[in-house]
């Protein structure tokens, strides 16, 4: 008799609408590989066409298997291991496979005796991040197959494996802080009994091997968000200026305890975590995390799975070798607010009152050099960092998402750059900022709104990197920028070079930056909230936001203080800023034509040219407009007759080291200034 699926369709009358036997159609329908591709696509259209579904309990019946699989996870609290599930049920749900899911609550002496109950019910096994000993595993896993791992591996049985290099994620996580001046960390470890906490701590130790001043402390903690609030005070005792949490559910304990106790993230101190789960871009402030794709996990592991199934289906008995191991899954930085540049007061010593760390520029043959890197750009000299820049894709959208350079450092070590302040959540370090394109704001935040004030409206740009490579011996960053608007509209097509060069002469370096906006389609009138009618705020276009300093002050060709400054149009200003004992000096050149200075130094500290001081800018369509900047950071206190002396000499470097395409022909060779 033809078995009948519940809608009364029969195998039958699928085999006949297809032109094959009932014993194809059963093989297609059970997900056997040994029919070929165009039968197989038949029989599937025809059943499709008759709406057959075959029965689950029919056909586990006459397969002998029930086709479930079981997933044991540690911990179903932890939304890290909710994402590899939906990844595993994504993945299998087209061959008509279900999961069991089974907890072993952090418990490794009950975790066999959970999965051997699991595997029972079940197919096959899906064993996720184990927290069992070696031993252990090699005496389960042969007792479960087929069975698979993820994110642990054992050495000489053929289980196969997903698992991320947690080694690659530790490094970049630590890079990014020490690029922010961080040399004290704190590791806040995981569940002894996890082999990715082992794998988080030797990358530790490797980490410290490469920075040579790094000192990590380790405080012994576990997985859950009550786990990091239960020893967020132990962390604070440790004097680190940087946590690496064991994952986010601990740096969300951390953050939880330390804004109950007044403690400023990331001004007193920065967190960081791993996995970057869902909630991660939505603390308080958002988390910079390691990024794992977590459903993928999942994905992976049912591919290789279902692979064994198969196998075992079509030569029932047969010895088949397992398949081999997924490619190591790489984690990605993803820098939000809460990671910033080490606290002033805990920077190591200056030599001096006037100039701050060491300057490494006495060698005339290093340079300043662009490289890519996991999570954007990185120019350094040596194994100094500078600068990196980032493409902005995981910023929020209310913060017009935009590439930006963050951090950036002197040659003695000091930030030079904030991101996400508290005063200003969308300020990003060096950016293009512009807060009205034709309606659209690429600033981010709140718009000005004509008789009604600052106003959050949905009218977020974004910018897109389409591409970005190094040019001239890598001294050049060159990159393709996109304008989009809020409904996905391409206004401005941006070509931008960024140029890093050392300037050993003066012990300082200098960075030009060199964007032309080209119109696309229809004209772009660019606009700021000072000519939508709030007097005195024409700021936009290139903004450079400062982080807070213990004294600051502004000098520029005609006069010193930020009355002088704001609307000026001096060629030049400079930003002059105190950290404890050390000085350091931010000149800002406009080479060619001089737009007005927006400046702010008494509630933050940020300046740049703005596009649309008092009135609108307009870019005719398929025409561009050229806005370029020269900075220039030094390690101590410039008066104003260093700072105007380092102008002239700087734009020529820039210009002569091809920093821009739009300044002019190179000029005769200019002396170093005495400053």
């Amino acid at each position: 008799m033809a078995r009948a699926a519940k809608n009364g369709t029969t195998i039958a009358q699928v085999a006949a609408a297809a032109g094959v036997s009932r014993a194809t159609v059963s093989r297609v329908m059970n997900g056997r590989s040994t029919v070929a591709a165009d039968m197989a696509e038949r029989v599937r259209a025809a059943a499709a066409d008759l709406q057959y579904h075959p029965s689950t309990t029919a056909r586990g019946l006459s397969l002998g298997r029930t086709n479930t699989v079981a997933l044991v996870v540690p911990d179903l609290g932890n939304p890290m291991f909710q994402q590899i599930l939906r990844g595993a049920v994504a993945a299998a749900e087209p061959f008509g496979f279900r999961f069991l899911v089974a907890e072993t609550a952090e418990h490794a002496d009950a975790e066999a005796e959970t999965a051997l109950e699991a595997r029972l019910r079940c197919d096959a096994l899906i064993l996720a991040a184990p927290r069992s000993s070696e031993a252990a595993l090699r005496e389960l896993l042969p007792q479960v197959t087929p069975a698979v791992l993820i994110n642990r591996d054992v050495p000489g049985l053929d289980v196969p494996s997903v698992r991320v290099d947690y080694g690659a994620g530790v490094h970049s996580v630590v890079d990014h802080l020490v690029a922010l001046g961080h040399r004290d960390l704190a590791y806040v470890a995981g569940p002894r009994a996890s082999a990715s906490h082992a794998l988080r701590a030797r990358a530790l130790e490797e980490a410290r091997e490469r920075h040579s001043s790094l000192r990590v402390t380790t405080v012994a903690c576990g997985s859950t968000v009550d786990d990091g609030y239960r020893v967020a005070d132990e962390v604070l005792a440790t004097e680190a200026t940087g946590v690496v949490a064991f994952n986010d559910l601990v740096a969300f304990g951390l953050l939880a305890r330390l804004n109950e106790t007044g403690v400023d993230v990331p001004g007193d101190i920065s967190i960081a975590g791993f996995d970057d789960i869902e909630l991660a871009r939505y603390g308080t402030p958002s988390l910079t995390t390691a990024a794992v794709p977590q459903a993928e996990l999942g994905g992976r592991a049912w591919g290789l799975l279902h692979q064994l199934v198969a196998d075992q289906a079509a030569t029932p008995g047969a010895g088949r070798p397992a398949p081999a191991a997924s490619p190591l899954v790489m984690p990605g930085l993803v820098v939000r607010s809460s990671t910033g540049p080490v606290p002033p007061a805990r920077r190591l010593a200056v030599p001096s009152s006037d100039r701050a760390g060491r300057v490494r520029t006495s060698d005339p043959g290093v340079r300043a050099r662009w490289s890519a890197t996991n999570d954007g750009w990185a120019l350094t000299t040596g194994e100094q960092p500078l600068a990196r820049y980032a493409s902005g894709d995981a910023m929020p959208a209310v913060h017009s998402p935009r590439p930006h350079l963050h951090p950036l450092h002197s040659l003695g070590g000091v930030a030079m750059t904030q991101t996400t302040p508290i005063d200003h959540r969308h300020h990003y370090g060096v950016s293009m900022a512009v807060p009205d394109v034709n309606g659209t704001t690429y600033w981010g935040g709140r718009t000005f709104v004509r008789g009604q004030g600052p106003t959050l409206l949905s009218n977020q740009g974004r910018q897109h990197a389409d591409f970005t490579e190094a040019l001239e011996g890598g001294a050049t960053l060159s990159s393709q920028v996109r304008w989009t608007d809020e409904r996905g509209h391409d206004q401005v097509v941006e070509h931008r070079r960024l140029t890093g060069l050392l300037l050993p002469e003066v012990e300082a370096w200098s960075l030009g930056w060199s964007s032309r906006l080209h119109a696309q389609g229809s004209d772009v009138v660019i606009g700021s909230p000072a000519t939508n009618g709030r007097p005195g705020a024409g700021y936009g276009g290139l903004f450079w936001r400062l982080p807070f300093a213990d004294e600051a002050t502004v000098l520029t060709a005609d006069g010193d203080s930020e009355a002088h400054a704001h609307g000026s149009r001096s060629p030049w200003i400079a930003v002059v800023r105190r950290h404890g004992e050390a000085w350091t000096t931010l000149l800002l050149v406009q080479p060619g034509d001089v737009d007005p200075w927006f400046v702010r130094v008494a509630d933050y500290v940020g300046a740049g040219p703005a596009l649309a001081w008092d009135a609108t800018r307009r870019i005719a369509a398929g025409s561009s407009l050229d806005v370029e900047l020269v900075a220039v950071v030094v390690d101590r206190r410039l008066d104003t007759v260093d700072a105007a002396d380092l102008t002239e000499f700087a734009v020529a470097r820039v210009r002569a080291a091809g920093g821009t395409s739009r300044l002019g022909p190179p000029q005769a060779s200019v002396c170093p200034p005495r400053v």
